[in-house]
């Protein structure tokens, strides 16, 4: 079996600043998508979908809830070897530092990955929304006798400039990468794609940052204290010492960098043939399993939208948005091209008939709610107004940030009665 010969790591990020305030309280690889998982469920899914089953994920920001959510997330069978566990970084006697970059996260927990019998590393990122089957690059990987693959995408461009960008020959062996390319150099840079990539203009492979590397050559590339980061050192200088080669991917992928690509991506899911399938048996994604109810709706028009269990909806209209688990709208409210995480608790009835809780968790009546992500336990007033759109400006302040016209309620924010953005 080729996939007992895999160890997968799964690369955390850092701070996630561009994704703030969505990451100001968890890890990037916890950040909730499509209104029931988690980022990180999505490499995790493909790994398991592979049968690639030993897993690491490396983090250093608050990482309490990522542990959470994998603790009581990804159970195996005693008799298995299958795990899913978490690395926060760690000071050592020999390292005192925070992970520098990729490569350095990797070489700091490499004494955790040596414990283990494989042959090679599958290196992932956990802020990616894709479905890839890692057994056939794997598979490939050995074919070629290479040492080191990368999954590569073809891009146009107008995205050439913000990936990676190489050249493989006709064995598909790669033999020049450049890091975020000037568009004037972009001529040079074309590459052999299928006539469906052609028809789209994507001429151009950018790396996916998703790498196989064999056991024994990491090992010795991770000896070397000097290179902190595998896009824009350890590759640049690993392929003409080492067969690279490139696995061409052709399917739905996306990198969720910013609060625009992360808004577009879960949107994209309320189409009637949405890019990423969330509907395919043998690409299933895997989350938490929660015992809630079925969710209720009263009176509510509803259009392009995908609606987690749980949920009490008395709702006018929701049209285009992504309704999270245990979420509640109050009557007479619109809720447009907004995605809404839901809550991580209900509130009591007790609660609610004595009057201890001023404003309900959810949004009240009367509302209406556009281009806006509401994070996570937010309490919206009634007739609360938030119009997002380009017309807003960037702007934070404790209760929310607006980043190019879309607007993100901060995690357990409280809205007053009649607020308007």
């Amino acid at each position: 079996m080729i996939n007992k010969k895999v160890l997968a790591i799964i690369l955390g990020g850092g701070q996630g600043s561009r994704l703030h305030p969505l990451t100001e309280q968890r890890s990037k690889p916890a950040v909730p998508i499509a209104g029931k998982y988690r980022l990180v469920d999505i490499p995790i899914s493909n790994c398991i979908n592979s049968d690639i089953k030993r897993m690491f994920v490396l983090t250093q920001f608050n990482s309490a809830s990522l542990n959470r959510h994998i603790k009581n997330t990804y159970h195996f069978s005693f008799f298995s070897s299958a795990f899913v566990d978490v690395l926060a970084a760690e000071q050592t006697p020999n390292n005192k530092t925070w992970f520098q970059g990729t490569a350095d996260a990797v070489r700091q927990s490499m004494h955790h990955f040596l414990r283990h019998d494989f042959d090679y590393f599958l290196i992932l990122s956990g802020d990616q929304l894709y479905q890839m089957d890692y057994e056939l690059m794997v598979e490939a990987h050995i074919k070629n006798n290479a040492k080191i693959s990368i999954a590569t995408i073809p891009v146009n461009s107008k995205d050439a400039t913000s990936f990676g960008i190489l050249k493989a020959d006709d064995q598909n062996v790669i033999t020049s990468f450049i890091e975020k390319p000037d568009a004037s150099l972009l001529p040079e840079w074309t590459s052999e794609v299928s006539n469906e990539m052609k028809s789209q203009e994507r001429h151009y492979l950018a790396s996916m940052g998703i790498y196989i590397f064999n056991r024994d050559l990491l090992e010795e590339l991770m000896s070397d204290p000097s290179t902190n980061d595998f896009g824009k050192e350890i590759i640049p200088q690993s392929i003409d010492k080492h067969k690279t080669l490139s696995y061409q991917y052709e399917g739905y992928w996306t990198d969720i960098g910013n609060i625009d690509s992360f808004f577009e991506a879960n949107l994209g899911l309320t189409e009637n043939i949405p890019k990423f399938d969330l509907y395919n048996k043998t690409k299933r994604i895997y989350t938490r399993a929660r015992m809630l109810p079925t969710t209720k709706i009263s009176g509510t028009v509803l259009e392009k939208t995908i609606i987690a269990e749980g949920c009490i909806i008395s709702a006018a209209k929701i049209e285009q948005s992504v309704i999270g688990i245990r979420s509640r709208i109050g009557r007479e409210s619109t809720v447009i091209n907004t995605y809404m995480m839901g809550s991580d608790y209900y509130q009591t009835l007790e609660d609610i008939e004595n009057k201890n809780i001023n404003i309900l968790m959810g949004i009240g009546e009367r509302c209406f709610i556009k281009n806006t992500i509401i994070d996570k336990n937010c309490c919206i007033g009634d007739d609360v107004r938030i119009n997002g759109g380009k017309h807003l400006e960037d702007t934070e302040n404790d209760l929310y940030v607006i980043r190019d016209g879309i607007v993100v309620l901060k995690k357990g924010a409280v809205i007053p009665v009649g607020f308007v953005i």
